[in-house]
């Protein structure tokens, strides 16, 4: 591609240095046009302009010798008739000088002065004409040389603005060589910025896939291959466009510069604002890139504060369940002490159960005594009751019915500590409850248990001694 670009810019250029070399009167070292299919039409046609320029050069410059000829001419012929006008004056006053002399003199010289004057005022006639001709032909001339200076400056123009669209079109080239390049080294380092970023991006997920972290990120690949084609086509439209224009200026007259220069100004006007609008994609693209580096750079800060989160909670949860486990082995052996200590209470209470039987033996044997001695009317159960009645004091409805809960509560703990462990943080803040209720439910019980036992004591020997 950049072969054919370069044999299209010889070509491009080769008609162009042809006839500014003709036109130089130099000819261009170095070029070659026999290897090139339309160099000869080329050549014939500046051939063909530079000698027609070359013919209205030296007619003009014909002209101009003509005139300046038929100018010296008028001068010289001005200066004789001043001379002879000056030679006519004096002999005009010497006839004077003469008239006032005798009139015979006066009327000899009279037909003489006459047609002396008559010829006088046709050559001053003449001269009036000479002179307005000179004018007119200076006036022309002027106007000549202003045309042959527009002519020449319009030349150097058309010369000025070749070089300018010649340089412009080098200028373009290498522009789009260097375009070429950059695209080039952008495409160059966007393909090791993919893979750099692929190589990241597989590094990361190897390393997410320890911490079961997925990120998912949503990136738009730039089409760039689309975009070169485009600029491709679009250069390779527009070298066409000024070649074809080229081509038609040169087949133009030298009449026709300026319209070919207004039309190049306009390719390279557009080519400058397409070229602009390639550096602006480029920056664009340049943006894109940038703006995705920085997406990935925030995304490994996300991944990393994430797995930074992660740790101190992951370390906070095993504090917390070091913590609870702790919690739970200190309630473990507060639950067992209670146990223990339950397990006492209730031995204890039994051995308590075991008096009150044994005295409830004895009370009812001295009950059976009683009605063996004196007593008929009363009964076991009687003597019972107002043995109890009269040495326990009245409980009220309420106390007897937490009596019962409390009962209630002693059995549902009992039934509970025969599960398998189920429920132990709730069963074990409900067994403290029960075990501190029933601790001092036990403990009234014992108490009222203990006054009737002493009163029942009292009343018993109190009957011996009365018996």
């Amino acid at each position: 591609y950049k072969k054919r670009a370069l044999t299209s810019h010889r070509a491009y250029g080769s008609p162009s240095a042809v006839s500014s070399a003709a036109y130089r009167r130099t000819a261009a070292p170095g070029r070659v046009f026999s290897s090139i299919p339309d160099s000869a039409m080329d050549l014939t046609q500046s051939t063909a302009v530079t000698n027609e320029l070359k013919i209205i050069r030296t007619n003009e410059k014909e002209q101009l010798q003509g005139l300046n000829d038929r100018f010296v001419s008028f001068i010289e012929k001005v200066h004789n008739l001043e001379q002879h006008n000056k030679v006519l004056e004096a002999e005009v006053t010497l006839l004077r000088q003469r008239h006032s002399e005798p009139s015979r003199l006066h009327e000899l010289y009279e037909q003489e002065i006459r047609e002396l004057r008559a010829r006088v005022e046709e050559l001053t006639h003449e001269k009036s004409q000479m002179h307005l001709d000179c004018v007119q032909m200076n006036e022309t001339l002027e106007r000549v040389r202003e045309k042959l200076e527009e002519e020449s400056r319009l030349r150097e123009e058309a010369e000025g603005a070749l070089k300018g669209y010649q340089k412009d079109v080098d200028d373009a080239t290498l522009a789009r060589l260097e375009l070429e390049k950059k695209v080039e080294s952008l495409l160059d380092e966007i393909a090791f910025l993919r893979k750099v970023h692929e190589e990241e991006l597989q590094e990361l997920q190897a390393s997410l896939q320890a911490t079961q972290v997925s990120v998912e990120m949503d990136m738009t690949k730039p089409d760039l291959a689309a975009a070169l084609k485009d600029i491709r086509a679009q250069y390779e439209n527009l070298s066409a466009r000024n070649q074809v224009q080229a081509e038609e200026w040169y087949r133009s007259k030298f009449a026709t510069v300026t319209e070919a220069a207004a039309r190049n100004h306009d390719a390279i006007k557009h080519s400058k604002e397409e070229l602009s609008e390639y550096r602006r994609q480029v920056q664009a693209r340049t943006l894109e890139i940038e703006a995705l580096r920085g997406h990935n750079e925030a995304l490994e800060r996300q991944i990393a504060e994430m797995e930074d989160r992660h740790n101190n909670e992951i370390g906070e949860m095993q504090a917390a369940l070091r913590s609870t486990k702790g919690e739970m082995s200190r309630h473990l052996r507060e639950y067992q002490d209670l146990l223990n200590v339950k397990m006492a209470l209730d031995i204890e209470i039994a051995a308590y159960r075991k008096l009150l039987e044994g005295e409830e033996c004895r009370l009812s044997s001295v009950g059976s005594a009683m009605v063996q001695s004196g007593y008929p009317g009363l009964s076991y159960t009687s003597a019972r009751a107002y043995a109890l009645g009269a040495y326990r004091k009245p409980k009220p409805e309420e106390e007897a019915g937490e009596d019962e809960e409390k009962e209630e509560e002693e059995e549902a703990g009992e039934e509970e500590e025969g599960e398998e462990g189920e429920e132990q943080e709730e069963g074990e803040g409900e067994a403290e409850e029960e075990e501190e209720e029933e601790g001092e439910g036990e403990e009234e019980e014992e108490e009222e248990e203990e006054k009737p036992k002493g009163k029942e004591k009292e009343s018993s020997t109190g009957k011996s001694s009365k018996s």
